[in-house]
């Protein structure tokens, strides 16, 4: 395991600005007001060829009672545990304050090493507030500017004084499961579910979870990275910059996965919004499974489920392919099913068919139905090869591709299915001229 640093301090000191900074890029959401990060966020990081990891969290409010706040104390509470040192930030600008006093308590109770960095340090003059932070007994206190990059280096040495050495990391192939969905759809507390352990703060309260939070999953031999995503909503209902950002990063999990959980809320039924949702990932030829959560709260009889199934069929007709499970986030009943319906899925989207085998599938197929014609000029698919995976893409070499209707190719594409399980998978199928010299 490489060794993990916690980032901690009270709101708006620029935990994350310095995260993302010494992360090398834009992984936690940053914005000028308090509470914009809020679950842990992790990045691998290197520095003089030592390998570590970094845990964003939200800004400690230990006066606070609200629930927010309180969440976001277990969230961080949580990173120190498991920390092997932690990376305390403090505001140089608004200097020692009684809130840093009461942190710096907190962190005394872990009894981790803590290295101090005093951040907005933006010019020399502004270095003469370093001397009050003495007084917090962390020793020397390490002036930076996250936003400028300044003292980056000094502060990344004293760190790594600090932490074990880290062995090697083997595990470059987790499947990568993106949970998405609306908000209060349930996505954070399926994900809590399947990690056995509250990883995303969960509350009725909706936009909750606002970055993409990656938690590696180990289940006996399969390697799993969860990745908790903040909730979609349609653009026009989208007014903050937080959200904005938010709703990025889940759009970027979706391309970064190997596979998408589209969660519903199976109480409020499928929505516009939600078949929207399922469309982008289509869009991005991932596989994926539409779990209908909360399923323990509609009402039911011998016929709910058929009728629930047949809803989705016509809604998500453009992707046939879709698993789906009905599950209780609540009360964990059939989660237990979730892993396997994404490990089959991912199975079937890496699926290689050999250039023979499909031949001989659309030569049955192009016997059974014979292809278009027009102003007399037939369709004729010379051969057929797959030149790609994830998802699986398959070229027909033909004659004329303008002669191929979209009817015809949706009837070819129905025909390679019944042949090979690509359940759970978006096909591509290209249409390309024989006379072309390579396939674009």
């Amino acid at each position: 395991m490489k060794p993990l640093i916690a980032v901690v301090g009270r709101p708006n000191v620029g935990k994350s600005t310095l995260f993302n900074r010494i992360a090398g890029e834009r992984i936690s959401i940053v914005e000028d007001m308090p509470g914009v990060t809020r679950d842990r966020i992790y990045a691998d990081c290197e520095w003089c060829g030592r390998a570590f990891t970094l845990i964003d969290t939200g800004g400690l409010e230990l006066k606070s009672s609200d629930e927010m706040w309180t969440h976001i104390r277990m969230q961080a509470q949580i990173a120190v545990d498991s920390a092997d040192a932690i990376l305390y930030v403090v505001d140089g600008k608004t200097g020692l304050t009684t809130d840093d006093s009461l942190v710096c308590a907190f962190l005394r109770r872990s009894g981790l090493p803590v290295v101090l960095a005093v951040n907005k340090i933006d010019n020399l003059f502004a270095q003469d507030s370093l001397y009050d932070f003495y007084a917090l007994g962390f020793g020397e206190p390490y002036a930076v500017s996250a936003e400028q990059g300044k003292g980056i280096g000094d502060l990344l040495d004293a760190l790594m004084d600090v932490i074990p050495v880290s062995a090697p990391d083997s595990d470059d192939d987790r499947i990568k499961i993106a949970i998405v969905g609306k908000p209060n759809a349930g996505k954070s507390s399926i994900a809590n579910k399947l990690l056995g352990y509250d990883r995303s703060i969960v509350s009725s309260v909706a936009g909750t979870t606002r970055d993409a939070v990656d938690s590696a999953l180990d289940v006996g031999e399969d390697k799993y990275l969860i990745i908790d995503t903040a909730g979609m909503r349609k653009k026009k209902a989208v007014d903050e910059n937080v959200e904005r950002y938010s709703v990025m990063r889940a759009v970027l999990a979706i391309r970064r996965a190997d596979v998408v959980l589209i969660v519903v809320d199976a109480n409020e039924g499928l929505s516009e919004q939600d078949v929207r949702i399922a469309g982008y990932v289509h869009e991005q030829g991932k596989p994926s499974v539409v779990v209908m959560n909360k399923w323990d709260l509609v009402p039911k009889d011998t016929h709910t489920i058929n009728a629930f199934e047949a809803k989705l069929k016509e809604d998500l007709k453009f992707m046939d392919y879709f698993k789906s499970v009905y599950v209780s986030a609540l009360s964990g009943k059939r989660l237990d099913n979730l892993l396997p319906l994404c490990k089959e899925a991912v199975a079937n989207s890496r699926r290689r068919i050999s250039t023979g085998l499909l031949n001989e599938v659309f030569a049955e197929a192009t016997r059974i139905s014979e292809p278009p014609a027009y102003l007399g000029k037939r369709l004729k698919i010379i051969y057929v090869t797959q030149v790609g995976v994830a998802p699986p893409t398959i070229v027909l070499k033909v004659n004329d591709p303008k002669l191929m209707h979209f009817s015809y190719k949706r009837y070819l594409e129905n025909a390679l299915r019944r042949s090979f399980d690509f359940s759970g998978t978006p096909v591509r199928l290209l249409v390309r001229s024989n006379s072309d010299a390579e396939d674009r």
